[in-house]
């Protein structure tokens, strides 16, 4: 099975318990440990070996019998497999009003480490502008680009009706991790993380919160009065 299969096929729960383990290995790598057995992996986080065994096994690296896997090798296995060595870079399909805003976040560099690297969209009239020192290109070359930089992050801001077209090109291309702002659940495989950012759902929650402190304020004015 080549790599681009046993991403396809990873199951989340590996997907996750791999980035666990690179924590772990990060750790003991700065006690300066050469080697880690499964065996002490599976110990520390309570699995059993033959899991650790497994999961490891996407990766590609072998262990060595009675030393393990070399800590270093492993933890850059591990990272080159999950996409940890380049999470900074992203690609932002949409180049309207909220695409704008956030290229003109600059918190997000700054704290975060996040670069949008390009920004595209279906508009013509788009293509070639710059929007806050991003360019502007055309969405049908977000694929091949996405590749040929091996970027990971693919950002959602367009119509909820045109998302899920964008996303599937974006995770046949290797993007591992969407930031989804469009009111739509994307259907993506196992392999790609989706963080939705519900800003519909968020200001819900921002004005029945506001309603209920409204009310109780009222509530307590009119108990106020009656027993004056």
């Amino acid at each position: 099975m080549n790599k681009n299969m046993e991403h396809q096929f990873m199951p989340v729960k590996s997907v996750k318990r791999l980035s666990a383990y690179l924590c772990f290995l990060k750790s003991i790598g700065v006690k300066g440990l050469e080697y880690v057995s499964g065996a002490a992996i599976a110990e520390e986080f309570g699995f059993l070996p033959i899991q650790v065994r497994k999961d490891l096994a996407f990766a590609g690296v072998k262990g060595t019998p009675r030393r393990g896997f070399p800590t270093q090798k492993l933890t850059a296995a591990i990272e080159s497999f999950l996409g940890w060595d380049n999470t900074q870079d992203a690609f932002l399909a949409g180049a309207g009003n909220l695409g704008a805003a956030l290229t003109g976040y600059d918190k997000f560099e700054e704290e975060l480490g996040l670069k949008i690297l390009a920004a595209f969209d279906k508009n013509p009239r788009k293509f070639g502008s710059v929007m806050n020192g991003v360019e502007v290109l055309p969405i049908d070359k977000i694929g091949n680009l996405a590749k040929r930089m091996q970027v990971k992050i693919g950002i959602i801001a367009i119509p909820p009706e045109e998302a899920q077209a964008v996303v599937s090109i974006m995770t046949d291309a290797g993007i591992r991790g969407i930031w989804n702002f469009a009111p739509v659940n994307l259907h993506v495989p196992d392999s790609v993380i989706v963080e939705n950012v519900g800003l519909s759902a968020s200001l819900s929650v921002l004005t029945s919160r506001l309603r209920e402190a409204v009310e109780m304020e009222c509530a307590s004015l009119t108990l106020k009065k009656l027993g004056e």
